[in-house]
């Protein structure tokens, strides 16, 4: 699995993980096992970690820019 290949999946399972509170719910529980079941492809422990922290890390930063603009809003009422 290539950098494009392991970015696109991210993005994929960040949006699945964005559209279902079940599924951010488990990965929540058992990341690497949700990553695995979202990819279906025999990759190694590396690359699922790896794509586990960049989720990880994209989804931080989608809830800290939801925070953002809550709070932007506050201001602007």
């Amino acid at each position: 699995m290539n950098a494009n290949e392991i970015k696109a999946k991210v993005d994929e399972i960040v949006s699945k993980l964005s559209g279902s509170t079940t599924a951010l719910n488990k990965f929540k529980k058992d990341p690497e096992g949700t990553v695995r079941g979202f990819i279906k492809t025999d990759v190694t422990n590396d690359i699922i970690k790896k794509i586990v922290e960049a989720v990880k890390a994209k989804l931080n930063l989608d809830e800290a820019s939801g925070v953002i603009s809550t709070i932007t809003g506050l201001f602007k009422k």
